[in-house]
């Protein structure tokens, strides 16, 4: 079969797997991601498939339905269904065709859970009981006066979010049997995350309280569990303030809570680590002290529609077995058990891939994971819990992916020159005349505290269809190489960092003979978007680059970003009242008039995390100065624009990406 080179409008094609669920009989619930290209628009509906990979079919008839769950007795698949604005939820019937709604969209529930006693679903919501029971009303009164919007809190917005509404989320109990809603949680602070203790007679949630009026939420860098009894009138705190929790569960006999949480010892560059605490409350006990490994998934990529499963999971049967937990280390994401020792061990192999999603069946026997490979976009795979075999059971992007050049990465290594071991990837084109040299492309992550992986990524081998070369590395700072690693760009910024991704285009080019050096470019976003500012502003050895979501100028990052306080104070180590000297000479606007390489600058115009305002500080020195340049603006697009913006817009930044390069990295005769 003939094959063509990948193209941008491609992605349109792409189908997304996440959120697989299991049922005690097999059949294994998951979301299905698609773009509908004339309402430029994502739908999602939920598909079920059997362990064995047959009878992959669809289950509910909407398209946005989303976070599937098997009642305790698994004569319910309820899931959630945005409409109106917000989202409700509803069940099917085994057997049944036709769902019913549960709760109404005027709800608007961020997450919810299953009593194991099937009596109650709990969830969560920013709006309050009497906010719903007066919307008809509301709707016939006249339009509020128009008046300005006042802040107190010292962040009042947030990246993916925008500006605080003043709303808080809380905790909620849906009854089964009467359709009664109950409030349980209130207060000027925010729940998340809630999960039942096994005997389904209290809740366990997240939540950040300030007991000192004195103390700024907004400057505390900690999270914390707590419970809360169904007829009780408070919440209990079970830690101690010392960790920032992000997820956890309750062991199988309701005793213990298992954390997933960091110390922040090193702010953002700490790895999250395994805890345990009595559910009565107490200091948490570091479990897996063995693992110098990120728990969760901190990889990085453009092909993945949902965020990592929570963590631990325990199978209820065997809980002698350990907790299974998410771990990123040396280029791949994959499914650890830890025992309450702290031994550990991977049950999904060795073999690159980015396993963002999993679940166990009922069984104990058999592990779902949602899993990016080298080779291929994400699919659903099993994977044997004794022997690690593992069967791909979904192939929805099967008709798509075969008739396309879809490249493999080659891993590659080197030692920096002050011994750090550095690991990448090199992309090459399917095709290239071996006559000609081939021009290469060094791609850069954000974070920094983040990983690349050598798995699918769409916006690689686009780059690698118009026959460039493509690297890729984890320089220092990254996650996935120990806590000393990722700790050691801070306060180090354009340091060993940036020794660290020259070093790597070096290697690359002494030990592949065909890459032309005299035709290079750069790219990179957020983090990677700040680091090829500073590249092309400290070297002219590249002939084009590419800045998405970038930084530019440190001081006006502090007071923009919504995480401008510990991200500056924390990566570049000071603050514009103390340190604006160090602040500015570590901005590439400082060495902005020194750039000879034309650079693309592209940026989300609601972006809180990277503001615009530090593409549009680039662009204007740039053209004060006569460089080449050009600035590209996505309306309504966030900081997560590549993977989750509008469908035209993503198609449109990967055409625009190919461009600047095929304007200045072909040869004369216009060809790579």
């Amino acid at each position: 079969m003939n094959k063509r080179p990948m193209i941008p409008e491609d992605l349109y094609h792409y189908r997304s797997i996440s959120q697989p669920v299991v049922h005690p009989n097999g059949q294994v619930a998951y979301v299905e991601q698609t773009i509908d290209r004339q309402k430029n628009e994502y739908n999602t509906l939920i598909r079920g498939i059997s362990l064995d990979g047959s009878n992959d079919v669809e289950l509910t008839n909407g398209n946005k339905d989303t976070a599937p769950t098997w009642s305790p007795d698994g004569t319910q698949l309820t899931f959630l269904r945005l409409e109106d604005g917000g989202k409700g939820l509803w069940t099917l019937e085994a057997g049944s065709t036709e769902p019913v709604r549960l709760i109404p969209p005027e709800r608007k529930i961020l997450d919810y859970a299953w009593s194991p006693s099937g009596q109650y679903i709990a969830f969560t919501s920013k709006v309050q009981m009497n906010d719903v029971e007066g919307k008809d009303e509301l709707k016939n009164e006249e339009a509020p006066v128009l008046r300005g919007k006042s802040f107190e809190r010292t962040t009042p917005k947030a990246e993916g979010s925008g500006w605080w509404d003043g709303l808080y989320s809380h905790l909620y109990i849906y009854e089964i049997a009467s359709g009664e809603i109950t409030s349980i949680t209130s207060g000027q602070w925010n729940v998340s995350g809630p999960a039942w203790s096994p005997d389904s007679q209290s809740l366990a949630f997240i939540s950040k309280q300030v007991e000192d009026e004195d103390s700024d939420a907004d400057l505390l860098y900690f999270a914390d569990v707590y419970t809360i009894g169904l007829e009780a009138s408070r919440p209990s705190k079970v830690t101690d303030s010392s960790l920032l929790v992000s997820q956890f569960s309750y062991s199988p006999d309701g005793q213990v809570l298992y954390l997933i949480a960091s110390d922040r010892e090193f702010g953002s560059g700490s790895h999250n680590r395994l805890y345990a605490v009595p559910v009565q409350g107490g200091m948490p006990k570091l479990i897996n002290t063995k693992m110098d490994i990120q728990l969760g998934n901190a990889a990085l990529g453009d092909m993945k529609s949902a965020g990592p499963s929570p963590s631990p999971i325990w199978d209820d049967r065997h809980p002698e077995r350990g907790m299974y937990v998410l771990g990123t280390d040396n280029g791949s994401v994959d499914v650890y058990r830890i025992h309450e020792n702290g031994d550990f061990q991977s049950i999904t192999g060795s073999g690159e891939k980015d396993v963002y999603q999993y679940t166990l069946s009922p069984d104990g026997t058999t592990l779902v994971i949602a899993a990016l490979t080298p080779d291929h976009p994400a699919e659903l795979y099993r994977v044997d819990i004794s022997s690690g075999e593992t069967f791909r059971l979904t192939r929805r992007n099967e008709e798509w992916v075969t008739g396309l050049e879809v490249n493999v990465p080659e891993r590659m290594e080197f030692t920096s020159t002050d011994g750090w071991r550095i690991q990448g990837w090199l992309l090459q084109p399917a095709k290239r005349d071996p006559n000609v040299k081939t021009p290469l492309i060094l791609q850069i992550h954000g974070g920094p505290h983040a990983m690349y992986t050598g798995t699918f990524s769409f916006e690689m081998q686009s780059l690698a269809a118009q026959g460039y070369a493509v690297l890729w590395v984890n320089p220092r700072g990254s996650m996935g190489y120990g806590q000393e690693f990722a700790r050691a760009c801070r306060g180090d910024f354009a340091g060993g960092d940036f020794r660290d991704l020259m070093e790597a285009v070096d290697y690359a080019l002494d030990t592949y003979e065909h890459l032309d050096e005299s035709r290079l470019g750069v790219g990179g976003g957020s983090y990677g978007g700040v680091m090829t500012n500073w590249i092309v502003a400290h070297s002219n050895r590249f002939k084009a680059a590419v800045t998405q979501r970038c930084i530019s100028n440190w001081l006006s990052m502090y007071g923009t970003s919504d995480i401008g306080i510990s991200y500056v104070e924390g990566v570049i180590g000071g603050n514009p009242a103390e340190h604006a000297e160090l602040l500015w000479s570590r901005s590439p606007l400082a060495h902005a008039h020194k750039i000879e390489t034309p650079l693309l600058i592209m940026h989300g115009e609601q972006d809180y995390r990277t503001p615009i305002a530090q593409a549009e500080e680039l662009y204007t020195t740039l053209k004060r100065y006569g460089k080449k340049t050009k600035l590209i603006r996505y309306p309504g697009s966030n900081h997560s624009l590549l993977k989750s913006g509008k469908p035209s817009l993503r198609v449109d930044s990967f055409e625009q990406v190919n461009a600047w390069f095929n304007q200045y990295l072909r040869n004369e005769a216009g060809e790579v």
